[in-house]
């Protein structure tokens, strides 16, 4: 690898202060993130939150009202998107439909004028490392789902670009599939070491891929982390149910804990808040036959959910939602004792006074 690869391959980004008005949408609001160098980072929210504006914005394909964008060091905030190292991959894949597999990952390159030689060379190693050099000299309509996108995923790699924006390319997949590419995504952001840029709704495939997760709503950035420290601590009852399912409880401050509508149930810390909600994720509710030294609750099974490999029950009086294996069936109608350990107990900053 060339001394000049190597540089392109440390690029990151730093996204100051962002702000993006359509009429009267407020569609960013002052965002602020940093995207370290070869790190595959997550923006993740719903329909409306401002997280494809803001890839736009990165790509050139927007400009922001206020605010600036560096890439590498460098100012990119007004360069037209053409002069911008950056790729995108959208969610409709946007193939040639005339072209053969070859000539579409090689578009870029014939468009910059590279050398045949150099055109070959470059389309070819990205056609093997995703496993399409025997599809090459076929046309799109001829590929499957998956097999386009990761035609869409050559061509935006064979420009070598600092960072690879995907604007929900799974999204047209089917669930099975959809699992397989996710996980093939992730292996070839390591094997490459680019900065990725991912955009979607889909919580676990925002698990699956990230180093880092952005969760937007309403134009802002309410929270950033790993995977594991935005699901096991979420900031707010919003991230709290966005990312994965969790159990909001109205809670009371009182010495050494919280009051609920099921009674005490003891915290580690205690809160600063004096009335306000605490979070508990359905998986990490314990289930039995006796009751616990501490935060027991008696319910009875109202409802079950068989998933495959877990049930879902739903309990009385609740509504509580816990997660347990498959291989464990508890019909409805039993009573049983729950424990809400006091380590497992988010507290969370919303609506708090």
């Amino acid at each position: 690898m060339n001394q000049n690869q190597n540089s392109t391959i440390a690029q990151g980004l730093s996204i100051q202060h962002i702000c993006k008005q359509f009429g009267d949408v407020r569609a960013l609001a002052d965002v602020t993130l940093e995207v370290a160098p070869g790190e595959f980072f997550t923006l993740l929210g719903p329909s409306g939150c401002g997280k494809t504006t803001l890839l736009r914005i990165i790509a050139g394909l927007e400009l922001a009202d206020s605010g600036r964008i560096f890439s590498g060091g460098k100012d990119i905030s007004r360069l037209p998107a053409i002069k911008r190292q950056v790729n995108t991959v959208f969610q409709s894949y946007a193939l040639f439909p005339h072209l053969t597999i070859f000539e579409n990952v090689a578009f870029g390159l014939r468009s910059r004028r590279f050398p045949e030689a150099e055109i070959r060379k470059r389309v070819g190693r990205r056609l093997e490392m995703l496993d399409l050099s025997a599809m090459a000299g076929r046309r799109p309509h001829q590929l499957s789902g998956g097999q386009k996108q990761r035609v869409a995923l050559a061509r935006a790699l064979v420009n070598e670009p600092d960072v690879l924006l995907l604007d929900e390319p799974m999204s047209a997949l089917d669930a099975r599939l959809r699992a397989q590419v996710q996980e093939d995504l992730r292996r070839l952001q390591r094997k490459l070491k680019r900065t990725f840029i991912l955009v979607t709704h889909d919580q676990a495939e925002a698990l699956v891929c990230s180093d880092r997760i952005a969760v937007m709503r309403e134009g802002r950035v309410v929270q950033c982390g790993t995977p594991e420290d935005v699901y096991d601590n979420p900031r707010d009852s919003f991230v709290a149910q966005f990312l994965g399912a969790a159990n909001l409880i109205p809670a009371t401050r009182v010495p050494g804990g919280v009051e609920t509508a099921f009674g005490f149930l003891a915290l580690e810390p205690q809160p600063s808040w004096t009335t306000g909600t605490v979070a508990i994720r359905p998986e990490w509710i314990g289930i039995g036959e006796t009751q616990p030294a501490v935060n027991g609750i008696r319910a009875r099974v109202s409802e079950i959910v068989y998933r495959g490999t877990n049930f879902d029950l739903w309990l009385e009086p609740g509504p509580i939602r816990v997660r347990t294996s498959s291989y464990r069936r508890i019909e409805p109608g039993r009573e049983v004792w729950l424990e809400l350990a006091p380590k497992e107990l988010v507290i969370l900053e919303d609506d708090t006074r």
